[in-house]
């Protein structure tokens, strides 16, 4: 299967520990997903969820991924990222069609 998502080494480790720091329960998956509206466009969306039948699944490096089938088109190609700065942390998503970072 092709893999929609890349996710770096950063965002991994981080993910990898809020998994075994935040008690996420074994039978949740990381969900990735858009939110439409407003004059600013899309927003990414990243968290733990239960799988949905409307759900595409895979796995990136041992992390179970859910991303709902009519999100797909606006994920194909993104890259999960994640920042640790002195004024800011978070993940982003980038867009390699687009050369502007997307927070969440």
């Amino acid at each position: 299967m092709l893999i929609p998502i890349k996710i770096t080494e950063k965002a991994l480790i981080e993910i990898k520990n809020i998994i075994d720091n935040k008690n996420i329960p074994q039978d949740y998956s990381l969900r990735v997903g858009v939110k439409g509206g407003g004059c600013g466009g899309m927003s990414y969306l990243l968290g733990f969820d239960k799988p949905k039948t409307e759900d595409v699944q895979f796995e990136f490096e041992g992390i179970p991924i859910l991303i709902e089938k009519r999100h797909m088109m606006f994920l194909m190609g993104m890259e999960v990222d994640f920042f640790d700065g002195t004024e800011a942390r978070g993940f982003t998503f980038v867009n390699p069609d687009i050369p502007k970072r997307h927070d969440v």
